[in-house]
């Protein structure tokens, strides 16, 4: 932290004396990500260091910029620092900007392109939005089956600057056909007069253009690649997608499962840049949704209206049942959507779920059964007026209701997010909030269902 003070400090000083040139050597000596810092620090000048880097420096800067950031940039830049940075950008990046920038802006940036990269950028902004098409750049290296290692080098030697990696090359045939990829570290190894096809493996893993993106994190997270190719219906090898975009793309879907978790939808801009406004609507409609699913446990309550005027002791620990069976909903939930999202469980496995949660959540709703049962005895035991002589039927209501409705909230939590998902939805939208708010409704007709039949005739 001090030494970002001391870099904050030096940037302003250079800035105030109008030193650019100096500020210039100052900045293409640092790290990227100091540069990052800079910005993030100094917003207002962020436009400024980007216009004052060199070129390459500069492109490297702007493209692990946040998009608030990079948006505002923009807006500020010259129209000749912006068309270099746009050129020199990669297509994934590339495509990543415009995608997210207004329309008419966008038109502007796309006539700034050669014609081969503007045909290339509108090409690549023709797949959905969260598709991964959108991820893949163009720059790769492709080899030919039937060529020999000698070959394959005097090749990477000639196109390889331009590539976004030479970690993998990908065999194709005559018709562009994806054969194969064979890492770098295969070709290297081996007598320079091998021929492709003998270092192929036929071990190959592609992702479709169309698939959606966080299948493609899936694919990543199984498989130890730092990149992958992309290929269309026809298995015609179209681009790559590399690590760094597909952690970038994990990053964003965890902010919003998270921020659907928490019961909002998720915003489009980091926290603090976003609007009071945007905040307020954001959160506005999962609330009021909350809010009405809320009031049908006043409907419940106003149903059993006479059972709580007979035996008003029922009602002290309705705020116990609901909780219990929210917060094992909640846990389960949260739970399920995790393991989803890591690709360790799949709709097709919603029995194996199901019998694992009809299990734990009997074990854990006796486990708090027994907790409340000793709770009312201590009280009894205490003060025996409080729950009168039927205590031990009071206690035993409260225990097989616990048990009961801590399993139903662990049912619920666990297949609402499988169920959301089978009909297209995402699970995380079946949030912890909702969730709660389901078991609280449905946990009080299980407690007032074991309440009237166990006490009814003796306090009912």
């Amino acid at each position: 932290m001090e030494e970002l003070d001391m870099l904050v400090a030096q940037v302003e000083k250079l800035i105030a004396e109008s030193d650019l040139e100096q500020l210039k050597a100052y900045l293409d000596d640092l790290n990227i990500s100091d540069v990052e810092n800079l910005i993030d620090e100094l917003p207002e000048f962020g436009y400024l260091f980007i216009e004052t880097l060199t070129l390459n420096r500069a492109v490297n800067v702007f493209r692990i910029l946040d998009f608030p950031t990079q948006e505002r940039i923009v807006k500020k830049l010259s129209g000749p620092k912006l068309s270099e940075i746009i050129n020199e950008l990669p297509p994934d990046d590339r495509t990543a900007l415009f995608s997210e920038l207004h329309g008419d802006v966008v038109k502007k940036m796309i006539i700034m392109l050669p014609p081969a990269d503007r045909k290339e950028a509108l090409s690549l902004l023709g797949y959905p939005e969260d598709s991964v098409g959108r991820l893949m750049t163009p720059d790769y290296i492709t080899v030919k089956q039937n060529w020999d290692v000698a070959r394959v080098l005097e090749h990477i030697r000639k196109y390889g600057k331009n590539s976004e990696t030479i970690d993998v090359l990908y065999v194709i045939d005559k018709d562009g056909v994806l054969l194969d990829d064979i890492r770098i570290r295969e070709v290297l190894l081996v007598d320079p007069s091998t021929k492709v096809s003998e270092l192929m493996d036929d071990r190959l893993i592609s992702l479709n253009a169309n698939d959606p993106q966080e299948e493609a994190i899936n694919v990543f997270r199984m498989n130890n690649r730092v990149a992958l190719p992309v290929v269309d219906s026809q298995s015609i090898m179209l681009g790559i997608v590399t690590v760094d975009d597909i952690l970038w793309i994990a990053n964003e879907e965890y902010t919003e499962d998270m921020q659907r978790i928490g019961g909002s939808e998720a915003l489009d801009e980091p926290y603090l840049d976003t609007t009071i406004f945007d905040l307020v609507k954001k959160r506005v409609g999962w609330l009021a949704i909350l809010m009405v699913g809320e009031m049908l446990t006043t409907t419940a309550m106003g149903f059993y209206e006479d059972q709580i005027q007979k035996a008003t002791v029922l009602a002290l620990f309705i705020p116990l049942i609901i909780s219990c069976g929210g917060n094992s909903g909640s846990q389960a939930s949260t739970l399920i959507i995790q393991a989803m999202a890591l690709g360790e469980v799949t709709v097709r496995d919603w029995w194996r779920v199901m019998r694992r949660e009809i299990i734990s959540g009997f074990l854990l709703g006796a486990c708090l059964g027994m907790v409340g049962f000793m709770r009312i005895l201590l009280w009894h035991i205490v003060a025996p007026k409080i729950y009168g002589d039927h205590w031990l039927l009071i206690a035993g209501t409260i225990t097989i209701s616990l048990v009961f409705v801590v399993l139903w909230g662990s049912l619920s939590g666990s297949m609402l997010p499988m169920l959301l998902k089978r009909l297209g939805a995402d699970p995380a939208t079946s949030s912890a909030p909702f969730v709660a708010t389901l078991v609280d409704v449905t946990g009080l007709l299980i407690y007032f269902t074991v309440a009237t039949m166990l006490l009814r005739g003796i306090l009912l």
